[in-house]
């Protein structure tokens, strides 16, 4: 008997599953474009400079496209793109953001407008623009969400508002696509090596961002030395990646996948996840009580095994 082992790679344009990813230049988006590429899937790897475009055209299994998710002309470009070159979309990994540290009292309105073009119109744009790919696939579509979109600790309220709002946008959506056999997930990683922090910190020095005079200097102080710009001490965000190739093509994606590199982290976010239902439990009108809270955990983890 004769076994014949064919890799992705192996697969002609038609066979070959190809995926979208925004922010591929460096970080979490590098690292799921390095991963699914070498494992053979197509990717389509979006960047707004010219230097990470022609980097990421030298990988195998992935084309650069210009990609700025605040442009509608270079989304639409890329939209058409992808069309003629008629290996259809499967996958769609919205992975672009940035971040903003500050205390609410004292953001600008312009600094939010920032980080909500980008962390929550993005992934809008760019669904609402290859939907209609991903349909005729009945495709994945991914968004990298945070644990910071269930926590939210003090100075990182625009950063987990812009992701408080990916999980709604997760949830709705994916009820929205099950019509279309489309499977939606997000992606909620922890603190991981990327260059998402090293951008916050060139942005509020080419802005002169100061809080010389703010009413929290001191902690602020205190977070930027802890934080640091460098991650280069963190973990390499493999984890991330493997977990959106789960999403993408496993026979049966989760609608979550939290990434932690550590049980700090996961403990962190799980025991938040319980606080909030115990806060929405107390004093009303219907309260349950411990044994029928138990009763519906149990329901609940026998779903999803």
């Amino acid at each position: 008997m004769f076994v014949v082992v064919t890799s992705y790679a192996q697969q002609s344009e038609t066979e070959q599953k190809a995926v979208l990813v925004t922010g591929a230049s460096s970080g979490i988006g590098l690292k799921i474009t390095e991963e699914l590429s070498a494992k053979g899937y197509f990717v389509y790897a979006g960047a707004r400079k010219q230097a990470d475009l022609d980097r990421l055209n030298t990988m195998d299994n992935v084309q650069a496209i210009k990609l700025d998710v605040n442009n509608w002309s270079e989304i639409n470009a890329a939209v058409d793109i992808v069309k003629k070159e008629g290996r259809g979309l499967y996958g769609l990994v919205n992975n672009a953001g940035v971040a903003i540290f500050s205390p609410l009292i004292e953001v600008k309105e312009e600094d939010l407008d920032f980080i909500f073009n980008v962390n929550i119109y993005g992934p809008y744009r760019i669904t609402k623009a290859f939907a209609p790919l991903i349909i005729e696939s009945k495709g994945r579509i991914t968004t990298i969400s945070s644990i910071s979109g269930i926590l939210a600790g003090r100075f990182f309220g625009p950063y987990s508002m812009s992701k408080h709002a990916m999980e709604a946008f997760t949830d709705a959506l994916a009820v929205e696509m099950e019509k279309f056999d489309v499977q939606v997930s997000a992606i909620e990683p922890g603190n991981y090596n990327s260059k998402i922090v090293e951008s916050l910190v060139k942005r509020m020095k080419s802005k002169d961002i100061s809080f010389e005079n703010s009413l929290y200097k001191e902690e602020f102080e205190s977070l930027i030395t802890s934080y640091g710009a460098d991650r280069s001490r963190y973990k390499d965000p493999k984890e991330v990646a493997d977990a959106v190739e789960k999403a993408l093509f496993s026979s049966n994606p989760k609608r979550r996948y939290m990434v932690v590199p550590n049980e700090n982290e996961a403990n962190w976010t799980i025991t938040q996840i319980l606080r909030e239902m115990v806060q929405l439990n107390e004093n009303q009108a219907y309260k349950y009580n411990r044994e029928e809270l138990i009763k519906k955990l149990d329901k609940i983890l026998a779903e999803t095994e």
